[in-house]
């Protein structure tokens, strides 16, 4: 799972070349509401679908089974990881090597945006994790939701846990991101929906873009020359 300069895409092969093996026997005991997020999506028939960082395609995999015949989309920084994707999901899902703070839908899948596009569990182990959100937003389709289920602050739970679990986490490099409500909050130009879930051990977000038709000639380009979500807003407000 994810975020991408090559000591860290290394970093993410070593941790799973093992664990992608048990990975989903093992992670279901505590990576809670990752089916309260599919459940969430409930997409148009014709619907695109992107998972960043989509480890071993167990979501997508559940998406595909939940609603048939959508449009399917997945990468991940651990090549390791894709391999397990790739035996699962076959031919259901395109999949490609990626970096969620940096990529290229239209080089990788030939695919420029995006109606939905999933982060379940990969924040907490993106380093730049801010980067990734942000990125993700400048590859939503107008009307498109940004879907998130991570860690929670652990602030409704025994002290104790808190510690315990933080310390635990640590030994994968998860590092839960207390701040992610509080930044999502501060955001312009979308609308934020936040449950905390069991308590607050997890909790899902939902950024969702106005619905606006695309203006790509009235498009700025930011610094690496590329259409973005900023400018998508300002398109929005000119509507």
């Amino acid at each position: 799972m994810t975020d991408a300069r090559p000591d860290h895409a290394a970093l993410m092969d070593n941790v799973y070349r093992r664990q992608r093996l048990f990975y989903d026997a093992t992670r279901k005991y505590y990576l809670l509401g990752r089916d309260h997020l599919v459940e969430k999506i409930e997409p148009t028939a014709d619907a695109r679908i992107l998972e960043v960082a989509c480890g071993t395609g167990r979501n997508l995999d559940r998406i595909d089974k939940r609603y048939p015949g959508r449009r399917l989309y997945g990468f991940d920084i651990s090549q390791q990881m894709l391999i397990s994707a790739r035996a699962k999901l076959r031919h259901r899902a395109t999949l490609a090597p990626g970096d969620a703070c940096d990529y290229d839908p239209q080089q990788m899948f030939g695919a420029r945006q995006f109606d939905h596009i999933i982060m379940s569990y990969s924040l907490s182990m993106i380093p730049d994790w801010r980067a990734a959100i942000d990125e993700s937003l400048r590859h939503l389709a107008p009307g498109g939701r940004l879907h998130i289920v991570d860690f929670g602050d652990q602030s409704g739970l025994p002290n104790w846990f808190d510690r315990a679990l933080r310390q635990w986490l640590a030994k994968f490099h998860v590092k839960p991101r207390d701040a992610l409500r509080h930044f999502t909050a501060q955001l312009s130009g979308c609308s934020v929906q936040h449950e905390d879930l069991y308590g607050t051990y997890a909790q899902y977000l939902c950024l969702r873009l106005p619905n606006v038709l695309p203006c790509r000639e009235t498009f700025a380009q930011d610094e690496k020359g590329r259409d973005g979500y900023k400018e998508l807003t300002l398109a929005s407000e000119s509507v």
